[in-house]
């Protein structure tokens, strides 16, 4: 009889147990069907609308700069290095003096000539009393009147080669690095320095022959930072070659950019923007809406899906639309086809979404895109 109650007692927790840990998987299995019903939770993203801007026209290409005025600066006569009024790097005016070659040797020819011309002028007015008085011909006048003009030529062209002697700046600018010292010997064209005014400088840059229609001199030009896109100042174009490149269909174009802060050096490659007077009207999104993969560009377009039961609420659904995409503008992308404006997209997050992924938006740290960013520098 005990063994039998034993038995009995067993049976009945036994069955307790696999009622219980039925209950419990009946229990999970339930909760887990509610879960695939219900589907994922939803993404938190934040959002923003499409909107349509007016961008203005630009051609851009590259180009490089070149001094408005540039010149090496060399000796025109042989001599002796004496004096140097510069040092590399200085800012220097037109006319002032840069360095004097030795002419000892022409200034005491000069002397010599002076002091001959003092006679020569001297003998002429005792001659010209003469004649006045009718002690002599007037040939013997003519003679010392051709003596002196003479003299008075040979001391002009000896100052004229003294002068040669003296380099000066031919205009006002910058000088480079000094490339001779003093007591060096200097031959004709040896060159001294550069000498460059960038107060205004050049750029020089090529676009495609199908924009020759759209060129004209007075256009505004923007010059670029390469690396940033960052505008360093604006100037307009000054000319265009009336030819075209046989080789590269290409026409160049020479723009003046004034340069009072020097930022621009000649040889520097900047990145150029030329301004068209007509504006173009576009469906701009935020770059950070964009999702780029190898079959194509997406944004994410938010959708109200209705409740599809009365014991269910309205959800918030995302759409993936694959657009085509034209100019990018600081933080803006412009949109060719795909989306329209004052759409619903997502701005931030998109990357976690797939197509008719549910959302929630949180907008509490808004994205501020901009056309002209100018972030801090950190």
């Amino acid at each position: 009889m005990r063994y039998l109650i034993a038995v009995l007692s067993l049976v009945a927790v036994l069955a307790t147990l696999a009622v219980v840990k039925a209950s419990q998987i009946s229990m999970l299995i339930g909760a887990g069907k509610a879960m695939q019903k219900a589907g994922p939770p939803p993404e938190v993203v934040s959002t923003g609308k499409s909107a349509r801007q007016t961008w203005e026209t630009t051609l851009s290409s590259v180009g490089n700069v070149v001094a408005a005025k540039g010149v090496a600066l060399s000796n025109d006569a042989p001599g002796v290095v004496t004096r140097l009024y510069f040092e590399s790097g200085a800012a220097v005016k037109q006319g002032q003096i840069l360095a004097e070659l030795d002419s000892n040797v022409e200034r005491a020819q000069l002397a010599s000539l002076r002091a001959k011309k003092e006679l020569a002028d001297s003998s002429l007015q005792r001659t010209q009393a003469l004649v006045n008085a009718g002690s002599i011909a007037p040939a013997q006048l003519d003679a010392d009147q051709s003596t002196l003009k003479s003299l008075v030529a040979d001391e002009h062209a000896m100052g004229a080669q003294i002068g040669r002697k003296v380099i000066r700046a031919p205009f006002t600018g910058r000088l480079g690095i000094r490339a001779v010292n003093l007591g060096q010997y200097l031959p004709p064209g040896t060159t001294l320095t550069v000498l460059e005014d960038i107060r205004t400088v050049f750029v020089d840059f090529a676009l495609p022959q199908q924009q020759l229609s759209s060129l004209k001199v007075g256009m505004v030009v923007r010059a670029l930072e390469p690396a940033h896109a960052t505008p360093l100042v604006e100037g307009a174009i000054a000319a265009i070659e009336p030819a075209v490149d046989a080789v590269t269909r290409t026409v160049k174009v020479r723009a003046a950019l004034p340069n009072a802060d020097e930022k621009l050096r000649s040889g520097m490659f900047i990145t150029v923007s030329v301004v068209l007077p007509q504006a173009e009207s576009v469906v701009a999104v935020p770059a950070t809406a964009i999702l780029h993969a190898s079959y194509g560009d997406s944004i994410f377009c938010v959708e109200d899906k209705p409740a599809s039961s009365p014991a269910d609420k309205p959800k918030r659904v995302v759409r993936q639309q694959f657009v085509k995409l034209g100019e990018s503008r600081g933080d803006f992308v412009s949109v060719l086809a795909g989306v329209k404006a004052n759409e619903e997209i997502v701005t931030a997050g998109a990357f976690k979404l797939r197509n008719g992924a549910a959302i929630v938006v949180n907008d509490q740290v808004k994205l501020d895109p901009q056309l002209d960013p100018h972030p801090n520098n950190r």
